[in-house]
């Protein structure tokens, strides 16, 4: 499987098909091979002996599109990044990457404009094990761990993807809600541009505005929606959001926290011709590992419901506290292992060390997930450590509190989510200050979401703060969270 190949073949069967739709911008499929060749012609300039990855700083314009197939050709993996992230998070990532290069969306504007158009770039070739793009995620230490895909896995998640989802070339509008750097989008853009189809993605400003976000909807002619269960929800509160916004609409594959069936529910009342997909799988584990389709027997059969069947050459085990096979309907650590698992994560070897390991010659991967197997299906139950998933996003409850004590007036602190029907709702964070000033607890809150708001994405920032004199402490000595949650 060629990927650049294939993704560079549609300039000359479909040259003025839509390849990427975004805040009202369009980016073609020639617009994609010339630009894609301009940007990696001055990579590869800029980063002539090396293969260090690029960062991209962006949001869902075209141009992190054109970035990502420009890393590619000139041999260098890509690490997505919001333009809207702090600088200091930016820095740290850049940091722990040793990347060389950072291009903003307004860099490669300019780098395009400066270039000729006629750039004939041959893509550098790219062995299976090099790596492809790097996620970076929330670390417990407060710093972020970079996800190393290369591109075999790559290649073998769109193996199994492409025809279980039937996408057909030229036929699909894919509708994609996560942001670049949330790994389920890998799924958006691949998929759509190895098929010729067209991707539409979703602006945090259009989702934070429903009028905005149904219109962009309304004209989107999706037939794939990728989105997490959260983001389904959330248009699930408008009436309006049915079929007849969506008319050729064909499947649902929701992904990146635990899906409710009262969501499967109602989506398959309102979409009556889709199909709706659930699937779970770490950034470790390239996108996904498993899936199902959820029909109204499986919702009947099954609560909580299952995350699926792994992928053809994947295990998915469920391994008891001393790291043995646990019976079946038992439960324990699921463990990842096959072709789509992370080598691990990039200049990291503790970290790696730590979680990833051979199994039967592959890699494996602890997930650090609560799960069992029954009925041949696999279902997930929760974490075993501090780690969440809110509105899709894996964040380390430990990553909040490390940035929180770094802050001058905060003597301790404890972060936790807020429970709502099985779901992580919203983060609290419990904090004992070093000294009690003349603020109101409101005052002292803003001042900490403002302070934050420098250190951390917005995604991590908790809504609550209840400021404590002591904390409950269990019977070992650590805070006890339970307890914590009674002064809500």
């Amino acid at each position: 499987m060629d990927i650049i190949a294939q993704i560079d073949r549609w300039a000359d069967v479909y040259p003025d098909k839509v390849a990427h739709k975004s805040g009202g911008q369009t980016l073609t499929y020639r617009q994609l091979l010339r630009q894609s060749n301009q940007l990696a012609e001055y990579i590869a300039r800029a980063l002539p002996e090396d293969n260090s990855p690029v960062v991209l700083l962006g949001h869902k314009q075209n141009e992190m599109v054109v970035g990502f197939i420009a890393c590619a050709k000139a041999g260098h993996p890509y690490i997505p990044l919001e333009s809207y992230f702090p600088q200091q998070r930016v820095q740290a990532v850049v940091e722990t990457a040793q990347a060389k290069l950072i291009l903003t969306v307004e860099k490669i504007r300019e780098i395009l404009v400066s270039t000729p158009v006629d750039v004939a770039f041959a893509p550098r070739e790219r062995k299976p094990a090099d790596p492809w793009y790097i996620i970076f995620t929330s670390g417990s230490t407060g710093a972020p761990k970079g996800v190393i895909i290369p591109r075999s896995n790559l290649e073998n998640f769109l193996n199994w993807t492409l025809p279980e989802h039937e996408i057909e070339e030229a036929q699909s509008v894919i509708l994609g809600q996560a942001p670049f750097t949330f790994d389920v989008s890998i799924l958006d853009v691949y998929c759509s541009l190895y098929q010729a189809g067209t991707l539409v993605s979703v602006t945090n400003d259009e989702i934070a505005n429903l009028k905005s976000l149904f219109e962009t909807l309304r004209n989107s002619e999706a037939t794939l929606w990728v989105s997490t269960p959260s983001f389904a929800r959330l248009c699930l509160m408008d009436a309006a959001f049915s079929e007849k916004m969506l008319p050729r609409l064909r499947r649902f594959w929701l992904a990146g926290e635990a899906l409710a069936p009262e969501i499967c529910t109602e989506l398959l009342r309102r979409f009556p011709q889709a199909a709706l997909w659930n699937a779970y799988g770490p950034t470790e584990a390239t996108v996904a590992t498993s899936s199902v389709e959820i029909t109204p027997a499986i919702i009947e059969k099954y609560n909580p419901l299952p995350i699926g069947y792994p992928m053809p050459g994947t295990q998915l085990l469920i391994h008891d506290s001393e790291g043995r096979p646990a019976p079946s309907g038992e439960r324990g650590e699921i463990i990842i292992c096959g072709p789509n698992v992370s080598p691990g994560y990039i200049h990291r070897p503790d970290l790696t060390e730590r979680a990833f390991f051979k199994l039967n010659g592959q890699n494996a991967y602890h997930t650090g997930d609560w799960g069992r197997s029954k009925d041949g299906l696999i279902f997930y139950e929760g974490r075993i450590d501090f780690q969440i998933k809110l509105h899709g996003y894996r964040i380390e409850l430990g990553d909040i509190e490390a940035n929180l004590h770094a802050l001058p007036n905060v003597q301790d602190a404890v972060v936790t989510p807020v429970m709502k029907e099985e779901r992580a709702d919203y983060l609290a964070a419990f904090v004992i200050l070093k000294q009690k000033t003349a603020s109101s607890d409101f005052e002292i809150m803003q001042a900490m979401k403002k302070e934050l708001a420098t250190r951390i994405p917005d995604y991590m920032i908790p809504r609550r703060f209840i400021f404590l004199t002591e904390f409950p402490m269990t019977s070992n000595g650590k805070a006890d969270r339970r307890k914590l949650l009674e002064n809500l």
